[in-house]
């Protein structure tokens, strides 16, 4: 708050498309899609009409003892569309709520299995999966951690495939392979206490878009299955189509024990998240003793009206085509791109689906500060982590629109 005496927080009237307007009239085309949730634009008809129409007949029903439609529908539909043997979802209400339960049963699996020594659990150097205390014991990003390390547990971090990373003559795959063969390491060593193995598939977002090679996940899968560790996929940001594929972990022909999502489920809509899991963790939990039961608690776990948004979300993948879609748009949008990426100021301009990111060389201590008041002025909300800018826009973003984005960001960038 102390920030806004000087920057002032943006009352937004409303929404409409890409576009988010101001009680002035003043509009900013919502370039990181509201922290990464909205798919097909702000008011979305379709998704409106939904919504609108689950509110007629049921809102919210305790999913204790009792089920409805859309639960059971998304349930189903989100299995047919996960990698093969994802079949049982559990719903929590956010992001971290996601990693919490993956957690926690991740762990509770292996103990009624036999093997309570399983306590600890692996992440990847600057990952982030959430700000609860759970999902903090998983997130390597210093400012959000660092203030609650006397509250968590010892991290098991190993090394990124971060493409930034390469020296040399190393090629992204060369990355890929090296932080594999650091992730074989600790396993072999520490296999007896490690539950799960949790990664963002194909970019980590948090600690500035880090992309790596499809490689890295087909060497994690092999080395989970080795050393009996769970696989954990946080698709949170990842999934419904952001990186190419409906889910990332799709382009290295994986399948995880644990995959995570949230954010775009809903289209940007309400909160839900939802945590695919596999029969075999299913079969750990499946006994008369109710101990041995996942006992995790929301009280609006599969809102009905959430999972009826998920459905008209589903719908409009699969009624527009919206992965091939993108991929044509993607093209096209990396090519309008190119001033940005042979800009003087711009390090390591790099894409993937529908995100786009760069680091810029800048002396300014507050740049993302800055970055993002002059976004604003300029019609667009970019919000910078640290001095990497990014875009995730909405799918439904045009040519035009991203045309006016990039022109406003070699503006910025002219001045940084």
């Amino acid at each position: 708050m102390k920030a806004h005496e000087t920057l002032p927080i943006v009352p937004i009237a409303r929404g409409e498309g890409p576009w988010l307007f101001d009680f002035d009239g003043r509009r900013y085309l919502d370039a990181v899609s509201s922290w990464w949730v909205n798919l097909f634009g702000h008011a979305n008809p379709r998704i409106n009409a939904a919504i609108e129409e689950q509110l007629r007949t049921l809102e919210h029903v305790i999913l204790a003892g009792f089920t409805h439609a859309p639960v059971v529908e998304l349930s189903e539909r989100l299995a047919a569309l996960a990698p093969a043997g994802l079949g049982h979802a559990f719903y929590g209400s956010d992001g971290a709520s996601a990693t919490e339960i993956a957690l926690k049963m991740s762990f509770h699996a292996w103990r009624n299995a036999g093997r309570p020594g399983k306590t600890r659990f692996a992440s990847v150097a600057g990952g982030y999966h959430g700000e609860t205390l759970g999902a903090l014991h998983v997130t390597d990003v210093a400012l959000f951690r660092d203030v609650y390390a006397p509250l968590l547990r010892e991290p098991v971090v190993v090394p990124s495939p971060d493409a930034r990373l390469r020296v040399a003559d190393e090629t992204p795959r060369d990355v890929a392979e090296r932080a594999a063969r650091g992730l074989e390491a600790r396993l072999a060593a520490d296999h007896g206490s490690i539950a799960a193995l949790i990664v963002e598939p194909l970019v980590q977002g948090a600690t500035g878009m880090a992309m790596y090679d499809p490689h890295y996940l087909v060497r994690a899968r092999e080395l989970c299955t080795r050393y009996d560790v769970h696989l954990i996929a946080d698709e949170i940001m990842t999934g419904f189509g952001r990186t190419g594929s409906f889910f990332a972990c799709e382009q290295a022909g994986v399948a995880p024990d644990f995959l995570l999502m949230s954010k775009g489920i809903t289209g940007g809509y309400l909160p839900l998240s939802c945590v695919l899991a596999t029969d075999s963790v299913y079969a750990a939990f499946y006994a008369d003793d109710v101990a041995r039961g996942f006992l995790h608690s929301h009280s609006y776990t599969g809102n009905a009206l959430a999972c009826r948004a998920a459905l008209a979300v589903l719908d409009i993948f699969r009624d527009d085509d919206v992965i091939a879609a993108n991929r044509a748009r993607a093209s096209r949008f990396t090519t309008l791109a190119e001033p940005i990426a042979r800009h003087p100021n711009v390090r390591d301009f790099r894409s993937t689906g529908m995100i786009w990111a760069f680091d810029v060389a800048t002396d300014r201590p507050d740049f993302a500060r800055w970055c993002f008041e002059r976004a604003l002025a300029r019609e667009a909300l970019v919000r910078p982590i640290g001095r990497t800018v990014y875009f995730m826009p909405p799918y439904v973003v045009d040519e035009a629109q991203f045309a006016a984005l990039v022109d406003a960001t070699v503006d910025i960038l002219d001045d940084a």
